[in-house]
C-alpha cells in the first residue's frame, strides 16, 4: 500500500524524502502544498522537481478519511462522521465562535476509559487512529470550510473528540507537531488542547515531547466518587494526577490546567462538593473550572443537574476565587455536544 504522506511530522517527511535521495527543502515544499494548500496531486505541486514527483506517484499519497456524512446545527456547528475502516466510523465537530473556529478532533474509534457519562465509552473500543488519521480530520475541515481569499478558518484544536488522546501517545505526538509546524497549520501551543482522562505517567511524557494546553475530565472531588464515575481513576488516584498536573505547568504553554466537571444530578452536583473541590485544588493547582451540562443517553442512567444546581455549584468555586465557566452546549441538535460523539464501532 503507498505511504501515507499525512502520517509524517515535517522531521518524518523530511526523513522519507531523504530515503528517496532527496533534499530536505523537498520535505518543506511538499509539506506545504498538502498542508496549507490542501492539494493532494502530486502533478499539481507545481514548484516541485519533476523528478520527485516521479518518485512519489505510486510511492505516496495524501490519504484522507472518506467522508460518510456532514450535518449542520441551528448555531453553526458543523459534525463530520468520517470513515476509518472495518465498520468503524470517527466523529469530528465544528464550532464556530465570535472570536475563534475550534476542531474537536478524535484520536481512537472507540474509547477504552469507559466513563459511565460518555456515549462514545459506552460504545467500547475498536482501535487507535494513525497520525495520518486524526491529521486527516484538521486537513479536511481546513480546506473544507476555507474560502476564495485563503484565510485561516481553524485556529484552535482540542482533543477532546472519540478516544483518550493520550492511549494513543505513539500517533497523537506527531499530529499535534504538525498542527503547530508553521510550513503546516502554524497553530499556537495554547491553541491546541489535549483533553485526558488522567494519565498520569503520559501527562509527564507529553511535558517532555509536546507540551501544549492540558484539559483533565475531573468530575469528582475524591477518588471514592471519580473512581465510579473514571474508572481509570483507580491506578493512580487525585493526588498523583494532580501532582502531575503541577508538573505539567513547568513547561506548558498556559499558567493553568483545565479541569473539565461535567455536571450529573445528585450525583458530583452538590454544595458540599463544590466546597470539597475548592480544598483540594484553591492554593495547590493553578486551574480553571469548566462545568459541562451532562448531554443524557439512554443506557447511561444518569441525568443532567438543573440549571440552578450548575449555578450554585459555580457560585461556590467563583466565591473561593476560583475561575469558572459553565460551557455552553452547542451542536446538541445534531448529537455534536460534548460526550455525544459516538461514531460508530465494532467493539
Amino acid at each position: 500500500m503507498a505511504v501515507n504522506l499525512l502520517d509524517f511530522d515535517l522531521e518524518g517527511l523530511a526523513a522519507y524524502c531523504e530515503s528517496l535521495g532527496e533534499k530536505r527543502f523537498r520535505a518543506v515544499q511538499l509539506y506545504r502544498w498538502i498542508h496549507q494548500k490542501g492539494e493532494s496531486d502530486f502533478e499539481k505541486m507545481s514548484d516541485l522537481a519533476k523528478s520527485l514527483r516521479g518518485k512519489l506517484a505510486g510511492a505516496a499519497e495524501v490519504r484522507g478519511l472518506p467522508l460518510i456524512s456532514e450535518h449542520r446545527s441551528a448555531d453553526g456547528t458543523i459534525k463530520w462522521l468520517f470513515d476509518v475502516g472495518g465498520g468503524n466510523a470517527v466523529e469530528s465537530v465544528y464550532i464556530p465562535e465570535e472570536d475563534r473556529g475550534t476542531l474537536c478532533v478524535s484520536s481512537q474509534a472507540g474509547c477504552a476509559v469507559g466513563c459511565r457519562f460518555c456515549s462514545t465509552g459506552h460504545q467500547g473500543f475498536s482501535r487507535n487512529l494513525t497520525s495520518g488519521e486524526i491529521v486527516a480530520q484538521l486537513w479536511f475541515a481546513e480546506h473544507r470550510l476555507r474560502g476564495a481569499d485563503g484565510e485561516r478558518v481553524i485556529d484552535n484544536v482540542v482533543m477532546m473528540g472519540m478516544g483518550e488522546p493520550l492511549q494513543n501517545y505513539a500517533a497523537l505526538v506527531p499530529a499535534l507537531k504538525t498542527m503547530l509546524d508553521d510550513h503546516a497549520y502554524g497553530l499556537s501551543r495554547r491553541r491546541v488542547t489535549v483533553s485526558t482522562s488522567g494519565m498520569v505517567a503520559m501527562i509527564d511524557r507529553l511535558r517532555e515531547d509536546c507540551p501544549v494546553a492540558l484539559a483533565v475530565s475531573l468530575h469528582a472531588p475524591n477518588d471514592e466518587l471519580r473512581n465510579e464515575l473514571v474508572p481509570l481513576n483507580r491506578k493512580d488516584g487525585i493526588a498523583a494526577l494532580l501532582a502531575a498536573c503541577v508538573r505539567y505547568l513547568d513547561k506548558a504553554p498556559r499558567d493553568f490546567v483545565t479541569f473539565e466537571y461535567c455536571m450529573l444530578e445528585g450525583v458530583n452536583d452538590t454544595p458540599e462538593l463544590a466546597r470539597e473541590l475548592v480544598k483540594l485544588v484553591k492554593g495547590r493547582v493553578p486551574c480553571k473550572l469548566n462545568l459541562i451540562p451532562f448531554n443524557p443517553f439512554p443506557a447511561s442512567g444518569l441525568k443532567r443537574s438543573s440549571r440552578e444546581r450548575v449555578m450554585a455549584f459555580a457560585k461556590v468555586l467563583q466565591d473561593a476565587g476560583i475561575v469558572t465557566t459553565i460551557r455552553k452546549t452547542r451542536g446538541d441538535d445534531i448529537d455534536a455536544a460534548c460526550g455525544q460523539l459516538a461514531g460508530e464501532v465494532q467493539d
